[in-house]
């Protein structure tokens, strides 16, 4: 299952991971707020990552999950879930991969392993390149100008108005509303 999401590269070394701690993993339908997720329930790991993501952003998205599994099992909830322990676990595993990623690729990942985000989408010069290999191009609502009007995927309608520190404030165009974007929301301009 693994080698269509992931460079075949990869596929073995995920595979020991996931398979030294018997996690489940499901490939889901994409959800707005994430790429992946990591828990522990009924003493069995699971991580889920969205099947939409490009083989890259896929074999990063998941590998920071299995650096979630990896710190769980040694500290429990000792720890922040995003702290410096996660940090570097994801930084070493992380070392097996470059140099199988793209040029653009690896020299962003270098500077984003100094000290990682708690997502991708967090770094926006990692998202911005990791999206050059989408097979379905979309544009991100930080691409757009400020009183564009534009549309979600699942065709809500919405203005852009302004960014706000690393958000974008948009009014719903049904109910008024005012939303809190991430910049990298895919959206389309006519629905």
């Amino acid at each position: 299952m693994l080698q269509s999401y992931l460079p075949t590269e990869s596929v073995q070394q995920i595979s020991n991971w996931l398979n030294q701690y018997d996690c489940k993993l499901k490939i889901s339908s994409p959800r707005k707020t994430k790429f992946g997720d990591y828990k522990f329930a009924n003493s069995q790991h699971h991580i889920t990552i969205n099947n939409d993501l490009n083989k890259y952003a896929f074999l990063i998205t998941l590998t920071h999950e299995i650096a979630h599994m990896f710190v769980f099992d040694k500290y429990r909830n000792s720890v922040l879930p995003h702290g410096q322990e996660r940090k570097m676990t994801f930084q070493k595993l992380m070392l097996n991969f470059i140099p199988i990623l793209p040029e653009d690729i690896q020299r962003i990942i270098s500077t984003h392993l100094k000290n990682p985000k708690a997502s991708t989408a967090s770094d926006p010069k990692l998202f911005a390149a990791l999206r050059n290999y989408d097979c379905e191009k979309h544009l991100v609502v930080s691409e757009i100008e400020d009183n564009t009007p534009f549309f979600t995927l699942d065709g809500n309608p919405y203005l852009r108005i302004c960014k706000i520190r690393t958000r974008i404030k948009c009014r719903n165009a049904i109910n008024n509303k005012i939303y809190l974007f991430n910049p990298n929301c895919k959206i389309v301009l006519n629905h």
